[in-house]
């Protein structure tokens, strides 16, 4: 690799270990320091607000956890071999750091399914969590329970009693709790689709680059141009 492929590889690598420390670090404080539905108010609009989730993303839960940590797993080394064939081949700054986000917040994620069962105790409304010896936790491997704490009510309140069927019905706006982990997947798939749309529209896992692509079609063409001058 070259001086420019070996920068772009670390710096690659540095924002996925960067993301998973920080998500570690606020998951492990978190969860050691707080009740199970404890709230803390930082703003009207913004709570520390600790629940544990066994499902996807913003704590949707429609696929058992098991085959949920399975496939997290299987993405996650997916998306790293992509991200490695893509350093290689000079991929933009801004896809490889799009690329580097996801792998981390999924990464993130599956930290706690493998290993907070195996180490922490139970968090509940009347205890708070504390390591324990591995194997002595909460739960098997592949089961342990995702920590979200970010909580967003940027809009709380009643709905107008003249509206059909909601009418006074409570309502809030963004209402799922979320960790730093999923925001960095939200926040990278949100800029590849804004920023790397012609990426998206070449996704191959080929180790060639348009550039090199680019030059075997010119010589196929050349070769072919001189088969044909010989011919007549």
């Amino acid at each position: 690799m070259t001086k420019g492929l070996l920068k772009k590889g670390l710096v690659a690598f540095l924002i996925v270990l960067l993301i998973l420390v920080v998500d570690q670090v606020i998951k492990i404080e978190v969860k050691t320091n707080m009740y199970l539905h404890e709230s803390i108010r930082v703003t009207d609009w913004f709570y520390i607000y600790f629940i544990e989730n066994e499902g996807m993303a913003y704590g949707m839960t429609f696929i058992n956890k098991f085959v949920l940590t399975l496939f997290r797993i299987v993405a996650v080394v997916v998306i790293g071999f992509y991200l490695f064939r893509q350093v290689k081949v000079n991929a933009r700054w801004t896809y490889l750091v799009c690329l580097s986000m996801i792998l981390a917040g999924a990464g993130g994620n599956i930290v706690d399914c493998l290993c907070y069962g195996r180490v922490f105790s139970p968090s509940t409304p009347m205890d708070i969590s504390h390591v324990v010896s591995w194997g002595e936790g909460y739960a098997p491997m592949f089961y342990g329970k995702v920590v979200d704490m970010f909580y967003f009510p940027i809009i709380d309140t009643y709905l107008p009693d003249w509206l059909p069927i909601w009418g006074g019905d409570h309502f809030i706006f963004f209402s799922p709790i979320f960790n730093f982990a999923d925001s960095c997947i939200s926040v990278g798939v949100v800029a590849l689709l804004l920023f790397c749309r012609k990426e998206l529209s070449d996704i191959s896992f080929s180790s060639k680059s348009g550039k090199d692509e680019e030059k075997e079609n010119e010589s196929g063409s050349d070769t072919i141009e001189s088969e044909t001058q010989q011919k007549a």
